[in-house]
């Protein structure tokens, strides 16, 4: 039975990778890129909180849907390597979703591998860094009918010093599911930022 990933729309169950505890207004006072609505990039966007995603088939490419930020991005299919030389000299610039090539692991698992992602993003929530030269392995794999995992690996050595799984999220299938807008809008974002980071009254008389 084939059971290739695509062209359907799924809802994140849950990214299983280790999370630090933050306080109330943690978020506020640092300095993730999301706070000024950055493009989460790759690999950040595969493994970040609940987000929906589709896959488009198209005949040299398979067009990757994330729904937060309503962002596309193309995956190659048509054999391309990878570009080896992002940020150097004759090399393409980096981008925030970098390059990404695509093949299938027999009929069921969607492989993407991607460089080229701008270094001022995170790798996920708790702030790891990237360079640009890091390649990071999506691997999809349609478990059954209804449900997806997926799994992303980075093999950066200008930054680590082994290859290692970031994190694995989780899918559900939902038929003929509406994809909710979210979107990331800076104004809103700085007036968040204000109110939850300024403390009230209250909390000064306290301290």
């Amino acid at each position: 039975m084939n059971l290739k990933p695509v062209a359907f729309f799924a809802l994140l169950l849950g990214v299983l990778a280790s999370s630090s505890p933050e306080k109330k207004d943690g978020w506020a006072n640092a300095n993730d890129p999301w706070k000024t609505c950055d493009p989460f990039g790759v690999p950040r966007s595969a493994v970040n909180e609940i987000r929906g995603i589709s896959f488009a088939p198209l005949p040299n490419k398979i067009v990757v849907l994330h729904q937060y930020n309503r962002v596309w991005r193309e995956v190659w299919m048509d054999g391309r390597a990878l570009p080896k030389n992002v940020g150097m000299k004759g090399g393409p610039d980096p981008t925030w979703y970098g390059y990404s090539v695509g093949h299938w692991d027999g009929d069921n698992t969607f492989v993407i591998d991607t460089t080229g992602s701008d270094d001022s993003e995170w790798l996920d929530p708790r702030g790891y860094p990237h360079s640009a030269q890091g390649v990071f392995e999506e691997r999809y794999k349609r478990v059954d009918h209804n449900h997806l995992e997926m799994t992303v690996t980075v093999d950066d050595p200008k930054i680590y010093t082994k290859t290692f799984v970031l994190g694995t999220s989780k899918f559900v299938w939902v038929p003929s599911q509406e994809s909710e807008e979210q979107i990331c809008v800076p104004s809103e974002a700085i007036s968040y930022v204000n109110i939850i980071s300024i403390p009230v009254a209250g909390d000064e008389e306290q301290k």
